[in-house]
C-alpha cells in the first residue's frame, strides 16, 4: 500500500530522515517504534504531505505521491491523525464528524440559496454516516457533547472516527495512546482491529506503549537516527541487538526493551 524509497528529510544540517526505505503491506497494522528523535514523526509528515522530502520517493498503491499536499492525499484515501488531537472544540462530536467529507453541496452559496433540497438530502446522509461511526466507536453518550469537553482518550476516538467518514485506504496514527487511560486505550485498540479486519483499513502507527504495539502490530519497524534499524515481529524487534542498543544504550543480550519505553 505504501512504499518509501531512500527518503531523506534534512533541516539544515539535521538529517531527521536519512535514507529510509520501508514498505507497508495492504491490510496490515504496521508499528513504527524508536527512541525520541528517531525521525518517526518526520517520516509520517513527509508521507502525509506536510513536508516535501529533500530526496526520495513515496508511493501509494504504486502511484508516486511524493510532495503532494495533505488535501490531495486525503482525496486519494491517505489520512493521518496527530499526537495532539485537532478537534473543532466548539462543535459537537457529531458535528466534528459531519465536517469531514469534502465537496458537500452546502459549502457553496449558490447551492445554499437555490438547491436547498439537495443540500438537506446530502446533510441528512452525512448525519446518518456520522451516527454509524458514533455507534461503531461506542461514543453515543457524548455524541452531542462539545468536542472541547472530551477527555484525551475520547478525542483520540473522535480522531479515529473522522477517518471513518471517508473511504480511507491507509491511516497513519501518531501516538494514539499518548495520555490515554488503559480502558479507553483498549477501546481504541478494539476499534482499530475491527476497522482493519472488517473494513480492510491499512494502518501504520507510531507508538511507545509496547503492550499496545504487541497486541495490534505485525510487522514492527524500529527507527533510530533517521534510519531503519530492524523490522519483524515484535519479539524479533525487541530482541534485536541494534534495537536494544538504541533504546538502552547497551548491547547486552540479556536486556530487552521494556513494556513501556
Amino acid at each position: 500500500m505504501i512504499k518509501v524509497e531512500n527518503l531523506h528529510m534534512h533541516f539544515g544540517g539535521i538529517k531527521a530522515v536519512n535514507g529510509t526505505s520501508i514498505e507497508i503491506a495492504k491490510g496490515s497494522i504496521t508499528g513504527l517504534i524508536g527512541p525520541n528523535g528517531a525521525g518517526k514523526t518526520t517520516l509520517f509528515n513527509v508521507v502525509a504531505g506536510h513536508y516535501t522530502p529533500t530526496s526520495g520517493t513515496v508511493y501509494l498503491d504504486g502511484e508516486d505521491i511524493t510532495g503532494l499536499s495533505p488535501h490531495e492525499l486525503f482525496g486519494k484515501g491517505l489520512l493521518r491523525t496527530f499526537q495532539i488531537a485537532h478537534e473543532f472544540s466548539t462543535l459537537t462530536v457529531r458535528e466534528n464528524l459531519m465536517m469531514v467529507p469534502g465537496a458537500q453541496s452546502g459549502e457553496t452559496l449558490w447551492n445554499a440559496w437555490f438547491k436547498s433540497a439537495e443540500v438537506r438530502d446530502q446533510e441528512a446522509e452525512v448525519a446518518r454516516k456520522a451516527d454509524e461511526v458514533i455507534e461503531f466507536l461506542e461514543i453515543s453518550h457524548v455524541a452531542d457533547e462539545l468536542a472541547g469537553n472530551l477527555s484525551g482518550g475520547q478525542k483520540k476516538l473522535l480522531e479515529l472516527g473522522r477517518t471513518m467518514m471517508v473511504d480511507a485506504k491507509v491511516v497513519f496514527l501518531d501516538e494514539v495512546g499518548a495520555g490515554v487511560n488503559r480502558t479507553l486505550l483498549n477501546t481504541i485498540g478494539d476499534a482499530i482491529i475491527r476497522l482493519n479486519k472488517e473494513r480492510g483499513y491499512t494502518f501504520c502507527m507510531i507508538e511507545h506503549d509496547m503492550d499496545f504495539i504487541s497486541r495490534l502490530c505485525d510487522p514492527v519497524i524500529c527507527m533510530a537516527e533517521g534510519q531503519v534499524l530492524a523490522e519483524g515481529t515484535i519479539d524479533e524487534v525487541k530482541n534485536n541487538e541494534a534495537v536494544i542498543e538504541a533504546y538502552l544504550g547497551t548491547g547486552l543480550k540479556n536486556k530487552t526493551v521494556g513494556a513501556k519505553t
